[in-house]
């Protein structure tokens, strides 16, 4: 179990990492989730024994400040692989087996075994820029598994690709941490691939942990509004909260907690167009995307005139200018509680 106790990351005045407490249980993947410049890969790099920090980083109760990076027995994978240009597929994944004197024969079982596991059977004997990003990432993977360490800290691992490679990668990458039992500390700035690789997200700002959580409880209840912004919330509303039910001028939804007043969170989803929808409104923008059209839609003036995101289908799309009417999909939206 990793344990992560008021760490501290200082560059001269400036502080990159303030007071940080996190837990990571054995088989457990933690994404570190913020927008660029929050602290989460410095935080990584800390864990590592990469930066110099303040506080602490245990692993089974055993302090690591004094330990040198290659005797944490963690694995690390970075934005770009790092991989050695003049070493081939296997001799990529065996560097570590060899400095730790594994035999040959032993060494050459388990780079087979990886091989197999990350989908690149048979590609042992290629040199490394013959390989596509995908598959350089691959073999990351493969060679910070190899000594199988008793954590992986991924920093970014996707972020170079493409999104439909990134988006499939994702879930292939998903599927090994699983299948390997593998606890994780994952960084990314990317909702999906947090979602996607995690158990539980730790959402940054400016340094600090802000919420920690499941991905779905931080998706529906972000701690505050930045969250909910950061997380895809573009508008905000009023809502009230009674009897396990959330409303507003939208209409209502099941929520648990407690009563009180709240602020409703929009993402472009939380709004379909709806031809019985109860929600009346007129198209003022709309945007094209590959499988969507995300639309800016004012409300009637009796509704508060707000202008609220919404979402409809390709071909059946409003036109600017168009009135519409729209439905309320709960998954779409947050719900703040002060």
């Amino acid at each position: 179990m990793l344990e992560i106790a008021g760490l501290t990351v200082r560059y001269g005045e400036f502080r990159a990492v303030s007071e940080v407490t996190l837990s990571v249980a054995d088989g457990e993947v933690l994404a570190l989730l913020g927008p660029s410049g929050c602290g989460k890969s410095t935080l990584l790099r800390a864990v590592a024994g990469l930066e110099a920090a303040q506080g602490a980083v245990r692993w089974d109760g055993a302090e690591l400040s004094g330990v040198p990076v290659h005797r944490r027995g963690f694995g690390l994978v970075f934005q770009d692989g790092q991989l050695f240009p003049h070493r081939d597929v296997a001799g990529n994944i065996a560097f570590g087996l060899r400095m730790s004197g594994l035999a040959r024969a032993e060494r050459e079982s388990r780079v087979a075994e990886l091989l197999e596991l990350v989908g690149l059977a048979g590609y042992g004997a290629r040199g490394v820029r013959e390989l596509s990003g995908g598959e350089q990432q691959r073999v990351a993977l493969a060679r910070a598994l190899a000594p199988r360490p008793r954590l992986l800290l991924l920093d970014e691992p996707l972020s170079a690709l493409d999104r439909m490679l990134r988006d499939q990668l994702a879930g292939e990458l998903a599927e090994l941490l699983r299948k390997t039992g593998s606890t994780a500390l994952v960084v990314t700035h990317d909702h999906d691939e947090a979602a996607t690789l995690a158990d539980r997200v730790a959402l940054l700002r400016a340094g600090r942990v802000v919420q920690t959580g499941a991905p779905e409880q931080v998706w529906c209840s972000p701690a505050d509004e930045w969250a909910a912004g950061f997380l895809g919330c573009t508008a905000f509303l009023p809502a009230r909260v009674r009897a396990g039910e959330a409303s507003s001028v939208l209409g209502s939804f099941a929520v648990a907690g407690p009563d009180g007043p709240a602020t409703l969170g929009l993402r472009p989803a939380g709004l379909r167009v709806a031809e019985r929808g109860e929600v009346a409104g007129r198209v003022v923008g709309r945007t094209n995307r590959r499988d969507r059209v995300e639309l800016s839609v004012r409300l009637d003036e009796k509704l508060g005139g707000h202008e609220v995101p919404a979402q409809s289908g390709v071909r059946t799309a409003p036109r600017l200018g168009e009135e519409v009417r729209l439905a309320l999909d709960p998954d779409g939206v947050a719900l703040v509680r002060p």
